[in-house]
């Protein structure tokens, strides 16, 4: 008798279909791109370029659409071009490594425009020129890599005849697998001695036998290796160890230190957690400082293991550059800078500004922000930590008085509805919105474009090969 499961089986394999000839005809939200099925339906897929024409074989059918990946190509885009990591299509970043850049700041650039007139129903200026990368590989800061003891093996390793003996891995999460670890030979996104250190890492701690983690089981000694960099050649490490193995743990951070002697601050967390963030786990500093510094400007941020900083310093200074141009201060204003972070914004404006007011709601970016302006000698700038709809309120206004423009710069998810409303009550005469996600910063938009016109849109990449994009927005009271 053919149990239940095998019928299961049998009825997921029938709702995959295969659609032939396909011509993928856009990129769209999150990276996927866009096909028609022959009844009209919408086809996202994740393997493909604007210009392939493909069969698709689809994993799931909606009511209006399909998802699905190509698994035949009849011609290839005019747009692809060759990834350059070996990686690409296993790894879960850099998904839009196989299109030329160019095109990839076209389609940027419209999924900003598109958000901006579908979602929010804004009548809109000319949109700039998206800002462009100079760096498309090895611009990032910091780099999060995870251990494993059971790496993931690839199709082609699979199919081959080797026989794998090292099962250790560090390298990134393979997507939607939270326990499954692809081992990385050379990742592109951050600058050397990244790639040394890394390889370095894992070679030794085999070589010596410091076990790496089973995140499904819930032992071995090394969790995570963590890596910043700055633009005046500062390097930070941290290594989390699960297990405290006081010998085994010296001897890595030794070899390390003596290895690499350019590591400007050498640090360690245990960490027995089920999960492997750091944000309430102590930092123990190894070897040199607690911490890097950053610069831009002349400005100095000082940097910990725990600190929000743009993780692409070369295109943080263009994107806080537009930022200062659109808010075009005369001096003679007091400027507020909603989710501040480590005040990095804030001070960078301040010498435009007459007074700088910086709300944020974690504690240790408050603190933080308060060093940095203190050792960068800048004394026209506060910082107050808390919820954002709960700080930003009349008294707060009261005490602090009406600003003359508002800067603000969420996270993804946007700002809440009371932050807006708050904004829309004091109603200043200039707001400047930075935003990660074009999506909800239109929803906001569309909550105040009874009040405010938008003036100027900047749409500026941060993230090359990927699909993700920053918007700055200009607002004028009508």
């Amino acid at each position: 008798m053919l149990s239940n499961s095998y019928f299961c089986l049998m009825r997921k394999k029938s709702r995959k279909q295969i659609f032939e000839n396909i011509e993928v005809i856009d990129a769209g939200a999150k990276g996927k791109t866009i096909g028609k099925a022959p009844d009209g339906r919408v086809i996202f897929m994740t393997n493909t370029v604007p210009g392939d024409i493909v069969d698709v074989q689809t994993t799931k059918k909606r009511k209006s659409y399909f998802e699905g990946s190509a698994i035949h190509f009849h011609s290839l885009s005019e747009k692809r071009v060759t990834p350059e990591c070996k990686h690409f299509g296993t790894c879960g970043g850099c998904k839009w490594q196989h299109m030329g850049y160019e095109h990839q700041l076209f389609y940027k650039q419209r999924e900003v425009e598109n958000n901006l007139r579908r979602i929010g129903h804004l009548e809109l200026p000319t949109i700039s020129s998206i800002l462009g990368s100079k760096n498309q590989y090895f611009y990032r800061n910091k780099m999060e890599f995870s251990f494993s003891d059971s790496r993931w093996l690839t199709l082609d390793e699979l199919q081959s005849d080797i026989i794998f003996n090292d099962k250790n891995a560090l390298g990134f999460h393979i997507p939607g697998m939270w326990d499954k670890i692809l081992d990385i030979e050379k990742c592109h996104l951050q600058a050397d001695p990244s790639n040394a250190i890394r390889l370095a890492t894992k070679n030794f701690a085999t070589e010596n036998n410091i076990s790496f983690f089973n995140p499904r089981n819930q032992f071995g000694m090394l969790r995570t290796l963590m890596i910043r960099t700055s633009s005046i050649g500062e390097v930070m490490v941290l290594v989390q160890f699960f297990e405290n193995d006081i010998q085994k743990r010296d001897l890595l951070l030794n070899y390390l230190r003596k290895t690499f002697p350019e590591i400007t601050a050498l640090l360690y967390v245990l960490n027995t957690k089920q999960n492997d963030t750091i944000y309430d786990q102590e930092v123990i500093c190894h070897s040199g400082r607690d911490h890097i510094f950053e610069e831009m400007e002349g400005l100095k941020f000082k940097i910990n293991a725990k600190s929000f900083y743009q993780t692409n310093s070369e295109q943080a200074y263009e994107l806080y550059k537009v930022t200062r141009d659109f808010a075009a201060l005369t001096g003679k204003e007091l400027v507020f800078d909603l989710y501040t972070g480590t005040g990095t914004i804030a001070q960078f404006i301040s010498k435009k500004a007459k007074k700088v007011i910086g709300i944020e709601s974690v504690p240790q970016a408050i603190a933080d922000a308060k060093e940095n302006a203190i050792n960068n000698n800048i004394s026209n700038v506060e910082f107050y930590a808390g919820d954002m709809k709960n700080v930003f309120n009349e008294a707060f206004i009261a005490t602090h008085g009406k600003p003359d423009c508002i800067i603000t710069d969420p996270p993804r998810d946007g700002m809440h509805k009371d932050v807006v409303q708050q904004i829309l009550n004091i109603s200043p005469e200039k707001v400047v919105y930075v935003s990660c996600n074009s999506a909800t910063q239109a929803r906001d938009l569309a909550l105040m474009k009874e009040v405010y016109k938008v003036v100027k849109v900047q749409p500026v990449d941060m993230f090359p090969q990927t699909f993700h994009v920053e918007n700055i927005v200009l607002l004028e009271k009508i």
